[in-house]
């Protein structure tokens, strides 16, 4: 398990690091500054869920640099395992807009990738009108596919390593874009890549957060559920509670 950046407390097989959103963004300006080369996962319970059945893709998320706290019920977790409680949340929505503004202040480069097409166009615009100096080298939304072609996946890092910025932001849902990164990363000249699902379209105003007091309760699920319905009520209402069993069953074998 990767824990050179910051400790990883162990849940359901995947270790979820025990870090703050701004010791989060203070790492990440580390990285940058060092020229480093690192690997992001924001990850939510559905995939804590589903790596707990897939050995290839929890062996990802355990080597990744970062594997970001992305869903409360995982802080629950850690505190019911007597695992020590993880410091709180660290959201795709959360630390897309509020790097986007740290990085206007320090000068660093972006790349925005996947999403719809549009949405990318309409984040850029969005921050590049909110922090003054913001610095977007590129955007790209490439076709719908469950699996990209060699052509396309050579399109992208293309792309990416002719605009040279120092963070990539990745849109193509989890654990998709977790993939994409970890099988391209040594092919990108990037300091830093970053899955956050559907973070775009929430930063750039297209689809509504969740209210604070929500988002506190751990009920932001309910809220997107709420608003969309079809494409969420698998995630939410089928494989999620999948979670619970897993971590009365590890309690019960630790015991």
């Amino acid at each position: 398990m990767n824990e050179s950046s910051a400790p990883k407390i162990n849940i359901a097989g995947t270790g979820i690091s025990n870090i703050t959103l701004q010791e989060t963004m203070q790492l990440l300006d580390t990285w940058i500054e060092a020229g480093a080369k690192k690997r992001v996962c924001v990850t939510p319970v559905n995939c804590v869920v589903w790596a707990a059945n897939n050995p290839a893709l929890q062996e990802l998320y355990n080597n990744a640099d970062l594997t970001l706290c992305d869903g409360v019920p995982l802080i629950w977790a850690s505190s019911f395992l007597g695992k020590g409680k993880l410091k709180g949340r660290v959201t795709g929505l959360d630390l897309l807009p509020q790097y986007m503004a740290h990085c206007a202040e320090k000068g660093y480069s972006q790349f925005l990738l996947g999403a719809k097409e549009g949405v990318g166009e309409s984040l850029k615009q969005w921050a590049e009108n909110k922090f003054p100096g913001t610095i977007i080298k590129g955007v790209y939304s490439p076709p719908f596919a469950e699996q990209f072609s060699k052509e396309e996946n050579d399109k992208m890092i293309r792309m990416i390593n002719e605009a040279e910025p120092d963070i990539l932001w990745v849109s193509l849902t989890a654990p998709k874009q977790d993939y994409w990164i970890a099988e391209h990363l040594s092919q990108l000249n990037v300091s830093i890549a970053i899955g956050v699902g559907g973070a775009f379209e929430v930063a750039a105003g297209l689809i509504p957060r969740a209210p604070v007091w929500m988002q506190k309760a751990g009920l932001e699920w309910l809220y997107r559920l709420y608003r969309e319905p079809h494409r969420l009520y698998r995630r939410y209402i089928i494989e999620a509670p999948a979670f619970f069993p897993l971590i009365i069953r590890q309690k019960w074998r630790r015991r």
